[in-house]
């Protein structure tokens, strides 16, 4: 049985390196929208996405794998069952497909599960402070900005199929989490207690009521997200541009 390693530092929330990934993730959003404004619908379109995609999932099964491994096992850490965790997997797939429902649950799950991570994030090193750091806001940042760049700068839109799919997704993903966590006594998408540190959490109170009214706001905050989309396609000179999968 591997042995569970115990972190031996944590970022600081709020501190002079969250700050700077914060500013970052804010000039990465702007400039991937001005990038996809400036590729679509050219030749190099499907190549960035690919590149990006590739990247993204080489770089997460390398985690993946890294986290898994007998010198860094952790059973509160290491299995790939966070939202970001499988999230990054979907928008590998997004960014490879661009498979409608990859896509959707790329926008709900990026632009809000993940944004828990970036603000309020829960951050340990157990051996390699500075490769778990970069691995961490590398991986959270970049799959806040693709549905960003997909959204805002290539013209995908978001649609009540998608909203329905991204929370059907996101209640099964729930549901396995507690499994995970009643099986193994850890505490994966914080469904079994709340973070040991600061959270937005914590403004919705204690556990378990915080998790309910999680799911209200992300019910409703999803569908205010979709709400504008579906509304502005009731102008004709206003179509927007299709969600259809890759080809060949």
């Amino acid at each position: 049985m591997m042995r569970t390693v115990e972190p031996i530092g944590r970022m600081t929330p709020f501190g002079t390196e969250h700050l700077s990934m914060l500013l970052l993730t804010v000039l990465a959003s702007i400039i991937v929208v001005l990038i996809g404004r400036r590729i679509r619908g050219t030749a190099h379109e499907p190549t960035v996405l690919d590149a990006t995609g590739w990247t993204l999932l080489s770089v997460t099964v390398l985690w993946t794998a890294w986290g898994m491994s007998p010198g860094q096992w952790n059973i509160d850490q290491s299995l790939p069952v966070q939202f970001s965790d499988v999230l990054r997997f979907i928008t590998s797939i997004a960014l490879l497909t661009r498979a409608r429902w990859a896509i959707a649950i790329s926008y709900y799950w990026g632009l809000t599960l993940n944004v828990q991570s970036i603000l309020t994030p829960d951050l340990n090193y157990y051996s390699l402070p500075t490769l778990e750091f970069v691995a961490y806001w590398f991986l959270h940042i970049v799959v806040f900005v693709v549905p960003i760049g997909l959204v805002w700068g290539l013209g995908h839109r978001p649609t009540w199929r998608g909203y329905g799919i991204a929370l059907a997704a996101a209640f099964v993903w729930a549901g396995v989490a507690i499994a995970v966590n009643t099986l193994t006594g850890a505490n994966y998408a914080y469904l079994s207690q709340a973070p040991a540190g600061p959270s937005a959490l914590d403004l919705l109170g204690p556990w378990p009521i915080y998790i309910l009214w999680e799911a209200v706001l992300v019910a409703v905050v999803w569908a205010l997200m979709t709400w504008p989309w579906t509304r502005r396609r009731r102008h004709p000179h206003r179509e927007p541009r299709s969600l259809s999968p890759r080809r060949g």
